[in-house]
């Protein structure tokens, strides 16, 4: 059995590798060793799983917020902040590579789609940042950090299902995710700050003369109008959900229809941008949906073939304390991110390696908190990362590999400093779920 684990593993991975499509690897490869492993009258249970899935309330919450994403994107809310706070922060050194990522920021929290935000975000400013001087290689870095910075501020998809697979309130991981998300922006702003001081050549401001010609009133008026919409809208949701005033699948709602108020004080409104917003929401939701499903019949087969033993044996034999296993599994998560998207691997990889975490009494907020940063960091990380195959989908010819490569390792050592961070110091994310309560 111990052979079959294995061997299931790597077609999994083989047939992913050859370009199957992941819920159909995930489902082929499980039905196919539990068949053969195991009895058939086991697969019994994959009905009542399956209906465990699609009718589990808190899960109304990600077509919701999907759909709130996908509004918001399309209503072009990334445009218009990124012009005005670009050009109010166009007075200082860097200061257009910090709008960047105080709108990655923003469009984090309101839509968390990163796929969507880092070609948003590459169309509209990698032009912008080259022609004001900045390089190709920090261009391409700042706008691949700053757009997946969604995989975890809250409301993340990331951190909904995770809630999920570790057993903890969604409300409880918002709470955690909120420190450890603003830290990661604030390092990145304190890097563009200390790139203006030491070279303040790679990050020049607006020139005085241009910014001169912006009408300071109507500057105002813009942000007012511009920033402050969005704004409230993630102060709503998520204050709702923190607070425990709703229920995150109630907040999401309320995110979905103030999605819709947005897009009309925009004057974005009309049928085909509800239409475009459903399709492109029932896409997504029904490839996660499925991918959900499918998973069930891996975990079934893996679960009676005694994954979690072998599992359970080879952290136990890891050299070291819990520290020590904790550091292995973050490891493994990191180098699965270079091949897996982060539904894969928390439904697929997760589900296996976590009950030796619980058995060893490990605190499940902090060790999720950790699990979604290295998540986002593998995300970033060449030579695989996702977020990199965005941007170069649709950047100009000009812009090589080697530029988006050099460009994010700042920002990965950025990202494996905080995750440090939170493995040495607990209350980074424990702080705030204390005080508001969960």
């Amino acid at each position: 059995m111990e052979l079959q684990i294995y061997l299931m593993l790597a077609t999994f991975f083989g047939l992913l590798i050859i370009g199957m499509p992941v819920a159909i690897a995930i489902a082929a490869s499980g039905f196919v060793f539990g068949f053969t492993g195991l009895e058939v009258k086991l697969f019994s249970l994959i009905p009542h799983r399956i209906y465990g899935v699609i009718t589990k309330y808190e899960f109304i919450a990600i077509p919701l917020f999907i759909f709130m994403g996908v509004t918001l994107e399309k209503s072009k809310i990334a445009e218009n902040l990124l012009d005005v706070i670009g050009h109010a922060m166009g007075g200082l050194r860097g200061g257009l590579g910090i709008a960047i990522v105080l709108c990655g920021v923003l469009l984090g929290a309101a839509t968390g789609i990163v796929g969507a935000t880092i070609v948003t975000m590459t169309l509209l400013t990698l032009p912008v940042l080259l022609s004001r001087g900045y390089s190709k290689s920090l261009s391409c870095g700042l706008i691949c950090a700053s757009g997946t910075l969604g995989q975890i501020i809250p409301p993340s998809l990331v951190l909904i299902l995770m809630a999920d697979i570790v057993g903890l309130s969604v409300g409880t991981l918002f709470a955690a995710a909120a420190i450890p998300g603003l830290m990661l922006a604030a390092l990145f702003v304190a890097y563009l700050l200390f790139l203006g001081f030491v070279s303040p050549h790679s990050v020049p401001a607006i020139p005085i003369e241009e910014r001169n010609q912006v009408n300071k009133s109507e500057l105002l008026k813009k942000m007012f109008f511009v920033v402050l919409p969005p704004i409230a809208l993630i102060f709503c949701v998520l204050g709702s959900i923190i607070g425990g005033v709703a229920a995150p699948t109630e907040a999401a709602s309320i995110g979905a229809a103030g999605s819709l108020v947005i897009a009309a004080l925009y004057k974005k409104f009309n049928i085909e941008l509800l239409k475009g917003s459903l399709k492109a929401t029932l896409t997504i939701s029904s490839m996660i949906f499925f991918i959900l499903v499918a998973s069930q019949v891996f975990s079934i087969a893996f679960r009676g073939l005694g994954g979690e033993h072998v599992v359970k044996a080879l952290f136990a034999n890891a050299p070291g304390d819990v520290n020590t296993a904790i550091i292995f599994l973050l490891l493994v998560i990191f180098i699965l991110g270079f091949f897996m998207e982060w539904i894969e691997i928390s439904y697929i990889a997760l589900p296996i390696m976590l009950p030796f975490f619980r058995l060893e009494s490990v605190d499940m907020v902090w060790l999720s908190m950790m699990i979604a940063v290295i998540l986002q960091t593998s995300f970033l990380t060449p030579p695989f990362g996702w977020s990199l195959f965005f941007l170069k989908g649709v950047a100009p010819k000009e812009i090589g590999v080697k530029d988006v490569y050099v460009g994010v390792i700042p920002f990965v050592m950025i990202q494996l400093i905080v995750v440090a961070l939170v493995f040495a110091f607990e209350d980074i994310v424990l702080w705030f779920p204390r005080i508001v309560g969960w």
